[in-house]
């Protein structure tokens, strides 16, 4: 336990801490360019920087000058400028107006208001900054409380159970291992300082840069006042202003970093346990998939395929070639991706321990001992992730495993740190962080990312010209431009199949998209009801995996029996041919920052009746899904955004904005698209690559309005789509002209696929008379299927125009 802890801090509440100080009078002021430094008659500074017209940044020292200014998450550089940039000085205060924003700074207080440009307050302290000295750790305490608006909702801190909008709760941030953890855990994994408020339909956000143990309070002390502070450090965030809750998230994807494209099939599915040995283990699960037909293009290995758990080596009984093995499952179509965790088993004749004892490379304790802990090998010292010279170490680690053994992905874990008697490290524990020394309470927060970092610069070097895959189980802000991550050891129960839709919801929009739970439960063992339920909804979480732990039972798609087997296939087909969609979807995150799972307040932020509903969520522009989450149920109400929308299964069309009945029996899950939009269709396959595909399917869906979609290709692996710009983005526009349809492709071609042209599949069109492409006349077919009738037709690739009465 930390002091603060004894001191029983999270206990009190903010009036009741002693010593608290705040800033005085602003004596001065310096500006340069678009930064301006306020300096107090109490030694005080705040830096205001003005990032661009929706951002702010601001940074408080109490004392003479500012710390380093380093960040392991924010990526903003100097050349980002407001469009419009005023500073003003009035008797009472100062204005600084951007082209979106107005900022009130008092003389008297130094307290700040933020309002938009047409005088709506956005953000508005209350008592603002302030601090306390702890003489028992020598830090301060830095804090920062603001107002509350009636009305004001709450969403982001990445990694939390329990409900979306977070008004009312107080949590933490102080990566845990929280084994079983359940929807009132906190805190869980993961580190993600970056909130969002939505008041009067205006969307704004924070992001709280500051590594310490961090505490977020939204209502819960004093109702009308939420605040965060962290146990050491500065105050130092970031405002970012929408007004719509999609883009706050991609201003803040985009300020902490975005991910590269991960390779196709890393979209695909992906099969786990702890543990799949020996190899004869591997083998015959990866043949009954294939056996079955049932689509897999990953499958992992967990601790046990190393030699005691010793990193970076193979168990010489269990895994006798594993080169020739992990060849065999490529040929096969399967992908190997193994485990590696931090710990180091303390080994003279270890390699690996000994190229880090020589080389200085583990951290150690305050008095220069070498920081000891037990894991999965034993007794093992813990690698400085947060030092460039260790990264670059652990990065050639990698060449054995992916460049000579095949491996085509690595899964970090246990990286919290996770220490088995204590938690993790003691505080004061010491690290380079990156050229600034500090204790572990300073880098405890970041190290996952940093390990999940060094991973990846290992996979990507020792894989090239192939694509990078890495998961990571704990992280910091700016986790995604590295590694996927997944939920943790969750357990096989219906709360925690709700619990795995709302924080993947919540982790997507606070930047880290790229996210799934262990299907099924890793604790327990789930029925075959439960575990189809969790497949379905699985089906449209970026990262698709089962993970179980293995000793209560199997969880491969086979293990429930044969009516199961036949529903889990289904729905795992149904992801390879949403494949396109989903890396469409994923590009947008990529260029954008777009967060690929949405919320509904996401979708129709003007509609206050969703702003608490969170089953319902959106993947990418124009599906929107929902679980079914309890047992023996065929059905559910469910609410639909605004706009049309069709049930995925029949073609029957609902108006948006309104409550309905969602029939899905066990081989469904509600699933929903949005009028006028085109989906694009892989063919079944059993996994990325396995076949040919001759023509892509496009789906399109009838409208009275108008709608835009999206088709982003490449090669699916390699760098040609970065090196050469090979690659496809296509649009596609459908508007209703009264009783005519028109749907237009534009877009940048230089990638050639390897169909040679479109299957058009039309959706919720009662007759069509006549179909034209570039003015020329085409036959179609119909077909009756469902509440509608579908209607299809062939057309080339490079088609501009399309005319349906």
């Amino acid at each position: 336990m930390t002091d603060f802890n004894d001191l029983n801090y999270m206990n009190n509440t903010l009036a009741e801490r002693k010593e608290q100080y705040t800033p005085n009078h602003i004596k001065n002021f310096v500006r340069d360019k678009f930064q301006t430094w306020f300096e107090f008659e109490n030694e005080v500074t705040l830096q205001v920087c003005v990032v661009n017209d929706k951002i702010i940044r601001f940074r408080y020292s109490t004392e003479e000058g500012f710390e380093r200014d380093f960040s392991y998450a924010a990526k903003y550089k100097d050349n980002q400028t407001p469009f419009f940039y005023e500073f003003l000085e009035f008797e009472a205060h100062y204005r600084i107006t951007t082209l979106d924003l107005i900022l009130e700074i008092k003389k008297e207080t130094g307290l700040k208001k933020i309002m938009n440009r047409g005088g709506v307050v956005l953000n508005e302290d209350e008592k603002g900054f302030h601090w306390e000295y702890d003489r028992k750790s020598g830090n301060d305490i830095v804090l920062m409380s603001k107002k509350i608006h009636s009305c004001e909702y709450f969403y982001g801190l990445g990694d939390k159970s329990g409900n979306l909008n977070l008004r009312g709760r107080k949590l933490e941030l102080w990566g845990s291992d929280t084994y079983a953890y359940n929807n009132n855990s906190d805190p869980l994994y993961k580190n993600i300082p970056f909130f969002m408020t939505l008041h009067k339909e205006l969307a704004c956000g924070i992001f709280f840069d500051n590594t310490f143990r961090s505490f977020f309070d939204f209502g819960k002390e004093r109702g009308n006042v939420f605040s965060f502070w962290a146990q050491g450090g500065e105050m130092n965030y970031y405002f970012i202003y929408g007004p719509q809750l999609i883009s706050v998230t991609e201003q803040y994807t985009l300020l902490t970093g975005t991910p590269e494209l991960p390779p196709l099939w890393a979209l695909g599915f992906h099969q786990c346990k702890w543990s799949y040995f020996p190899e004869k283990k591997i083998i015959d699960v990866t043949s009954e998939f294939r056996k079955r037909q049932i689509p897999c293009d990953a499958i992992y290995l967990d601790i046990d395929y190393m030699e005691g758990f010793r990193c970076f080596t193979w168990s010489k009984e269990h895994f006798p070639n594993p080169t020739k093995m992990i060849s065999d499952l490529k040929a096969d179509g399967f992908k190997t991706i193994v485990i590696i965790d931090p710990g180091i088993k303390i080994d003279k004749e270890y390699s690996v321990y000994n190229e880090a004892i020589a080389n200085k490379y583990f951290c150690r304790r305050a008095d220069g001992r070498l920081m000891k802990g037990s894991v999965w090998p034993g007794l093992c010292n813990f690698p400085d992730f947060t030092s460039p010279k260790v990264r670059a170490w652990w990065a050639d680690l990698f060449e054995g495993l992916v460049k000579e053994n095949g491996v085509s992905g690595v899964w970090n874990d246990m990286n919290e740190p996770a220490v088995f008697e204590e938690g993790t490290f003691p505080d004061d524990v010491r690290f380079n962080y990156d050229g600034s020394p500090c204790s572990h309470k300073k880098a405890h927060n970041v190290y996952g990312s940093m390990m999940a970092k060094a991973t990846y610069e290992g996979v990507k070097k020792m894989g090239y010209p192939n694509r990078p895959f890495v998961i990571t189980r704990s992280g910091y802000s700016g986790l995604q431009e590295y590694s996927s991550v997944w939920t943790g050891d969750n357990i096989a129960s219906w709360e925690h199949l709700k619990i795995a839709n709302t924080q993947c919801q919540r982790l997507s929009v606070s930047g880290v998209s790229f996210t799934g739970s262990d299907i099924g439960g890793f604790i327990e063992t789930p029925t075959g009801e439960l575990f189809t339920r969790w497949i379905q909804l699985g089906v449209f979480h970026p990262f698709f995996r089962v993970h179980s732990s293995g000793d209560h039972g199997d969880q491969e798609p086979w293990s429930f029996g044969d009516d199961v087997t036949k529903n889990v296939k289904k729905m795992i087909e149904l992801r390879y041919q949403l494949l396109p969609y989903m890396y469409t979807t994923f590009w947008q995150y990529v260029t954008k920052g777009t967060p690929m799972l949405r919320p509904l307040a996401f979708l129709d932020q003007e509609n206050p009746e969703i702003y608490y509903r969170q089953d319902e969520f959106g993947l990418g522009d124009n599906i929107v899904a929902c679980p079914i989450d309890q047992e023996k149920e065929t059905g559910r109400w469910m609410y639909l955004p605004k706009g049309e929308w069709y049930e995925f299964w029949t073609d029957k069309m609902y108006i948006g904005r309104n409550e309905i009945w969602a029939e899905a029996d066990l081989s469904q899950i509600p699933m929903y698209i949005k009028g006028g939009s085109v989906i694009p269709f892989y063919p079944i396959q059993q996994y990325v690559g396995e076949i040919k595909i001759e023509k892509l399917k496009l789906h399109i869906y009838n409208t009275q309005k108008e709608n835009i979609s999206y088709l982003y290709e490449d090669a699916g692996n390699g760098y040609d789509y970065l090196e050469q710009q090979l690659c496809n983005t296509i649009k596609f526009e459908v508007k209703n002209f009264d009783k005519l349809l028109l749907i237009t492709q534009t877009g940048l071609r230089t990638y050639t696929p390897e169909y040679n042209g479109y299957e058009i599949i039309l959706h919720g069109f009662k007759n069509v008379k006549n179909v034209t492409c570039d003015t020329k006349k085409i036959n179609f077919n119909k077909e009756s299927e469902n509440i509608e009738s579908i209607f299809t037709f062939e057309l080339p690739l490079t088609f501009k125009t399309i005319a349906i009465q």
